[in-house]
């Protein structure tokens, strides 16, 4: 059994400040991963975060969770 709740956020004008950046955040370093990933031709998830984990980590300020799940949707 699959429960589904419909959820509407109501974020305060910082809040989305903060979503937004944070989303701009990990589409550039999607984008950076992406040409990484062409230019050294390693496409698997384990692989390619030997080569970007850390200066997308870094770069973008992104916490670990959020900079795993960049590099496993490019992967």
């Amino acid at each position: 059994m699959k429960l589904v709740v419909q959820v509407r956020l109501l974020p305060t004008p910082e809040q989305a400040a903060a979503l937004e950046a944070t989303l701009r955040a990990v589409n550039a370093a999607a984008c950076q991963v992406s040409t990484l990933a062409y230019d050294h031709r390693v496409f698997r998830n384990y692989d390619l975060r030997k080569h970007a984990y850390t200066s997308i980590k870094d770069h973008y300020g992104l916490a670990a969770q959020a900079a795993q799940h960049v590099i496993k949707k490019v992967a």
